[in-house]
């Protein structure tokens, strides 16, 4: 019996990969609103991110987050950010 692969992504902040369960998905829907994807299902362009506060300084500090999303994002979603990953 084979073994299950378990998938991996690359944080943004600290660019080290780990397992998809650890870390917390931010999503850019279509309509161009960017949001955290708490079911990790939603449909548009994704970017993962540690549950760690620095990993989230790193990547606005970097721009890494407007990188990997395509678009650039507003102080008021890196705050709202903030406040639902430290939880």
């Amino acid at each position: 019996m084979k073994a299950k692969k378990i998938p991996q992504r690359m944080c943004v902040g600290c660019q080290e990969m780990k397992n998809k369960k650890e870390l917390k998905r931010i999503v850019r829907i279509p309509d161009g609103t960017i949001l955290l994807d708490a079911t990790g299902k939603k449909s548009g362009r994704g970017a993962y991110i540690c549950t760690d506060e620095n990993c989230l300084t790193k990547a606005v500090k970097e721009k890494r987050l407007e990188k990997a999303l395509k678009c650039p994002v507003p102080a008021e979603v890196y705050e709202a950010l903030k406040l639902e990953l430290v939880k």
